[in-house]
């Protein structure tokens, strides 16, 4: 059971070793683009790849659904970011439960987006568990954990990449140590427990009176999406990534008493933007109606002047 691309993974990774897939469950189709195509879910499309059996309830407690999972009677049921809640009937048809690969070291970051939570956060690590799923939102017993490192310019989209593969690679230690009969069960401190809350667009409206270093974590995490952005000249202007500087280099460009946003260095590589401590050297940016490039291209034909400001 999984839907977006950080499934994807675990769905190749369980059919290139070995395992008997009876069944692939993922969301429905969704209606996309200006001719409202129906779009097939990243995991579908793996899964007719493999010319697997696909099932797109609407709703996993239709009776008809869950009649023909319990007719299947799989030995275990793995859920991947699926994207619906499963009722306690589901959850008990399979003999070694419903596993749940999570992006995140619970009992931490539970909840929709722990991976780009894990980068705005500015954590110096991060990783995958596998648990026994129960009705509680990610508050199974866990299984096995993987840990990573994050790096200085770590993104939404790098982290995710990384742990897709590392959750898919997880799921198969996971699954031989459930057919060998190790797996270990782990209770959850729920003390110790956090929420990661689902993202939104306007999460990414960038707020130049705060720290450039809050600034430049979330720019990351959002990257590629939903984005950070700003508005510049009644345009709204995304930003992918930018370059911390220290209140001593602020001082150097004669900005300390800047306001806020405003734009207090020009040179032909980026811009630098005036930040409540600190600034933001921009280096890759896409403004409304452009394509995404490096700060460098977009000057060539785009001109900004120290004191302009950026935002509503």
């Amino acid at each position: 059971m999984g839907t977006p691309d950080f499934a994807v993974d675990t769905l190749d990774a369980i059919v290139k070793d070995g395992h008997e897939v009876l069944l692939v469950v993922t969301q429905p189709d969704k209606a996309k683009g200006r001719g409202k195509k129906l779009q097939y879910t990243p995991v579908k499309e793996k899964a007719l790849e493999y010319n697997l059996p696909v099932a797109q309830p609407e709703k996993v407690r239709e009776e008809t659904f869950m009649e023909e999972l319990e007719t299947l009677n799989p030995d275990v049921i793995v859920v991947v970011a699926f994207g619906q809640i499963l009722p306690e009937r589901i959850l008990n048809i399979p003999k070694y439960g419903c596993i749940n690969v999570h992006a995140s070291l619970l009992p931490a970051y539970r909840g929709a987006a722990p991976i780009q939570w894990a980068v705005i956060d500015g954590l110096e690590e991060s990783g995958v568990t596998t648990m026994y799923m129960e009705k509680g939102l990610d508050t199974g017993d866990i299984i096995c954990q993987s840990r990573l490192t994050l790096s200085q310019d770590e993104t939404g989209g790098s982290l995710f990449e990384r742990l897709a593969k590392e959750g898919a690679s997880l799921l198969l230690t996971t699954l031989k140590e459930l057919e060998a009969g190790t797996a270990t069960r782990t209770k959850q401190d729920d003390s110790k427990s956090s929420y990661a809350k689902m993202l939104t667009k306007d999460m990414g409206n960038l707020d130049f009176s705060q720290d450039a270093v809050v600034l430049e974590r979330l720019i990351r995490g959002l990257n590629p999406w939903p984005s950070a952005y700003t508005r510049l000249k009644e345009k709204t202007l995304k930003v992918y990534e930018a370059k911390v500087l220290s209140e001593t280099e602020v001082e150097s460009f004669d900005a300390k008493q800047a306001e806020s946003g405003s734009v207090i260095a020009v040179d032909k590589k980026s811009f630098v933007v005036r930040c409540g401590k600190g600034a933001l050297r921009i280096m890759n940016l896409q403004l409304e109606g452009k394509k995404r490039m490096d700060t460098a291209a977009f000057l060539l034909g785009y001109k900004i002047e120290v004191g302009e400001t950026l935002g509503e």
